[in-house]
C-alpha cells in the first residue's frame, strides 16, 4: 500500500510539473524549464564572479580586443535580453581549448582554445555555439532534468525502502538515468547548439564553412582520444562534422558585411 501511494505521489508530482513548465527550443525541440529567466542569470553571474576569483584572467590587449570583437558581431544581433543588460566577455589563461558562455551574458574564453581556433571564423564558431546553449535556455533545460532526476530516485528509494527489490531498482534507476535519458539529451543539446549557433556566426559575417575546420582541428588537437559517441555527452567529431556541413548547405545566401576581427 505504501509503495503504490509512493508511486502515485511521484506521478502526480511529476505530471504537475511537466504541465506547468513545457517549452519549446529555437529548433521547436520540446523542453522542461522549472526556473525563471531571472533565477538563471542570477545564478550563471554569480558562477562568473567565482571564476573570475579562481582562474588568472589574461590582460593582453590585443588577445581581449580580438575575442571581444568576435563575441560582440554576434551579440549585437540578439538586442537587450529581459534579465540582464550587456555581455561580459573575460579571456582566461589556461590551456583548456574551451569557451562557455552563462545565462545572465557572461562569456569565456580560454587562451588554449585560439591555438586550435586559428581564424576569427573558427572562433566564431565556438563561441556562437556557446551564446546559443545561453540563448537556447539549456543550462535552464539542464537543471530542470536533474531536479526531476533526483526527486525522482528520492521518492524511489523511498518507495522501495525495506523492500527486497531496492538495491536493484536502484540501480537500474542509476543505470537508465545515466545513459538512457541524461547522456542522450546531452548530445540533442549540443547539437542544436551547433546549429543555432552556426546560424548566428553567418548573420554576424562570418565564414559558416569555418565551423567544418574547427572540428577538423578539434579532431586533430584530441589525437583521436574521444569516447564512444554513445557514451559520450558531445556528439563524435565525424558526426558534428556531417551535420555541420549538412546544416550549411541549407543556409540562405548572407548579405551580412565581412567581419574583420585582427587576431
Amino acid at each position: 500500500m505504501r509503495f503504490s501511494k509512493t508511486l502515485c505521489l511521484a506521478s502526480v508530482v511529476t505530471s504537475s510539473l511537466l504541465l506547468s513548465a513545457c517549452s519549446s527550443s529555437p529548433t521547436g525541440r520540446g523542453q522542461l524549464l522549472l526556473f525563471s529567466g531571472a533565477e538563471m542569470s542570477e545564478m550563471g553571474a554569480q558562477s562568473f564572479e567565482q571564476m573570475k576569483q579562481q582562474e588568472s584572467i589574461n590582460l593582453d590587449p590585443k588577445i581581449n580586443n580580438y575575442v571581444q570583437c568576435v563575441s560582440n558581431a554576434m551579440t549585437r544581433l540578439l538586442g537587450p535580453q529581459p534579465h540582464f543588460k550587456n555581455w561580459e566577455v573575460v579571456v582566461f589563461d589556461s590551456d583548456q581549448v574551451n569557451a562557455f558562455a552563462l545565462p545572465g551574458g557572461k562569456i569565456g574564453v580560454y587562451t588554449g582554445l585560439l591555438k586550435v581556433a586559428v581564424n576569427q571564423d573558427q572562433l566564431a564558431a565556438v563561441i556562437g555555439h556557446e551564446i546559443a546553449h545561453v540563448m537556447a535556455d539549456h543550462s535552464n533545460e539542464r537543471l530542470s532534468r536533474s531536479q526531476i532526476t533526483d526527486a525522482g530516485l528520492a521518492i524511489s528509494s523511498v518507495a522501495m525502502e525495506g523492500s527486497e527489490y531496492q538495491s536493484m531498482t536502484m540501480a537500474g534507476l542509476g543505470l537508465g538515468v545515466q545513459y538512457g535519458v541524461m547522456m542522450p539529451y546531452g548530445r540533442a543539446q549540443e547539437s542544436e547548439s551547433d546549429i543555432v549557433g552556426l546560424r548566428l556566426m553567418t548573420e554576424a559575417g562570418f565564414d559558416p564553412k569555418q565551423s567544418v575546420e574547427l572540428w577538423k582541428n578539434m579532431a586533430k588537437a584530441s589525437g583521436g582520444q574521444q569516447p564512444p559517441e554513445l557514451l559520450s555527452t558531445h556528439p563524435s567529431h565525424s558526426t558534428r562534422i556531417s551535420d555541420l556541413q549538412s546544416e550549411i548547405s541549407r543556409l540562405p545566401k548572407s548579405s551580412a558585411k565581412r567581419q574583420h576581427c585582427q587576431a
